[in-house]
């Protein structure tokens, strides 16, 4: 027989109003009220009704997380950074795992919809505007993480990709190299078009210097395996003398492939950075130079304007634009 919240007060001798204060706003009950019905609780083996009480309050006390790639490193850290946040309110992250597929990204929101949830951060694959604007109609805020709003209705905490992309491919121009290679995709993950955009704009400054673009299924070492073959089958002169790659996990399997057999050697036959900085990149067999982001900060500072506007659903939608930052390390130096 289950336990109910009249048999905890009856066992403390307490009133049922008591008992909700102790289980939902415990500063408003002295300290040994508290240990008594406390004690009861455990004594009798009562387990709060959750669900019960988010129908109750409207939400419940957990935020969703949508984001690309759990196996990403970079993901991992925002997700601890919004984690990190959330529980300095009492909340926790529900995480969904998109894996760049449109319908997966659906399913999590429809889910997140039917639970309540405090609010949704989301970097999103396909185009979820108006889903993102129905949770908002239901009361439900929603904050896009590594990724800005496109009509600016939404808020979204972000990093510059095209002052990234710049910043990678102006380091190899300044090492010396000309040829250079963009590995990455799909191009219709914005982050990847617009670190794809900076690489252009910088190339287009510099005569003599051209971009290749070498576009991958998803952001993987094994896509970038893939096209670390292909670039290593190549001859001499058909060869670039440096890639950037959309991302640190593409640049790992890029520069596996090229050390594969030991014809080619990082930097010294082809330069190579990549973009996150995630942990692996500094422990890479050849250290590899990487444009670093902000990752947990993103989560951190998103869960704040989340909880703004989960307070004060009239606050205008922001834009917060972290800058990234070039690291070099030996697979360009």
């Amino acid at each position: 027989m289950s336990v109910s919240v009249k048999d905890v007060a009856a066992r403390a001798g307490v009133s049922i109003g008591t008992v909700s204060n102790v289980m939902n706003r415990p500063d408003k009950v002295s300290a040994s009220t508290v240990e008594r019905v406390q004690r009861a609780i455990d004594e009798l083996g009562f387990v709060r009704n959750d669900a019960a009480r988010q129908l109750r309050a409207g939400r419940s006390m957990a935020i969703g997380l949508v984001i690309l790639d759990v196996g990403n490193p970079f993901f991992t850290d925002l997700a601890r950074g919004a984690e990190d946040k959330a529980a300095e309110s009492g909340l926790s992250i529900i995480l969904g795992n998109s894996d760049e597929r449109a319908a997966r990204e659906t399913t999590y929101l429809e889910l997140f919809e039917q639970q309540r949830v405090h609010g949704v951060l989301i970097s999103p694959f396909g185009d979820i505007t108006d889903r993102l604007h129905r949770l908002r109609d239901r009361g439900i805020p929603a904050v896009l993480v590594d990724r800005t709003s496109a009509d600016v209705s939404f808020s979204s905490v972000s990093v510059d990709d095209v002052a990234g992309g710049s910043l990678a491919v102006e380091h190899l121009i300044d090492t010396g190299r000309h040829r250079i290679a963009f590995v990455g995709g799909p191009h219709a993950i914005r982050q990847v078009a617009d670190r794809l955009e900076g690489a252009r704009a910088t190339v287009a400054r510099h005569p003599g210097v051209t971009l290749e673009v070498i576009e991958t299924a998803a952001l993987s070492v094994i896509e970038g395996r893939a096209a670390g073959v292909a670039i290593r089958e190549r001859s001499a002169a058909e060869r670039p003398d440096a890639v950037f790659a959309a991302n640190d996990l593409i640049a790992m399997g890029v520069l596996q492939a090229l050390n594969m057999q030991g014809v080619l050697h990082v930097p010294h036959d082809i330069a190579l950075i990549g973009y996150d900085d995630i942990d692996f990149a500094s422990a890479a067999v050849v250290p590899m130079s990487s444009i670093r982001q902000p990752s947990a900060m993103i989560g951190g500072t998103a869960v704040e304007i989340l909880l703004e506007e989960a307070a004060d659903p009239t606050l205008a939608p922001r834009q917060i634009v972290f800058q990234p930052e070039l690291v070099i390390r030996e697979s360009t130096s």
